[in-house]
């Protein structure tokens, strides 16, 4: 097996994005590391560790996908139900004594690469352009209330007429 090295090209510009799959490359890196040494019950808290954070990953980027109105949402979640349910049936395999490690290492090694270059790659100009939209009408409503408070109290016989 080998070690994954993060290259600048898989960078989706969506920063929470591209620091969670910095991690699941740093779980099939350590995936690696442990399978080494023979600590069958450190491997499989890695394991157990990287399927959580991987699923929780998943339901982050889809609901931002989501979110943003991307349109091929649904068949990427499709995608990520079978790589969910393939790291799963790994998962059974080591749990009965199979020794699945480096299949799962190679597995999730090109899934991961491949995945963020072709699918993920798609949805990052509604995702970027949504964040930008939303972080623009987060801004502008701060805005709204910063003068809000600053602008002097009126009466309530000087709203009613309207004076200044």
């Amino acid at each position: 097996m080998a070690t994954l090295q993060w290259i600048p090209e898989l960078d989706t510009g969506i920063p929470e994005i591209d620091k969670q799959h910095r991690r699941i490359c740093d779980y099939i890196n350590l995936l690696d590391q442990i399978r080494r040494t023979h600590d069958r019950q450190k491997l499989g808290e890695v394991i157990e560790e990287m399927v959580d954070y991987t699923v929780s990953h998943f339901s982050f980027e889809e609901t931002l996908m989501e979110d943003a109105g991307y349109l091929l949402a649904g068949p990427h979640k499709r995608v990520h139900e079978l790589v969910t349910r393939r790291v799963g049936e790994f998962k059974t395999r080591y749990e009965a004594g199979e020794d699945v490690t480096e299949e799962l290492h190679n597995m999730l090694s090109r899934w991961l690469f491949n995945h963020i270059r072709n699918e993920d790659h798609g949805y990052m100009d509604t995702v970027t352009t949504y964040l930008r939209m939303t972080a623009s009408a987060q801004h502008a409503k701060i805005e709204a209330a910063s003068q809000a408070v600053s602008q002097p109290k009126r009466g309530w016989i000087a709203r009613l007429f309207g004076a200044r």
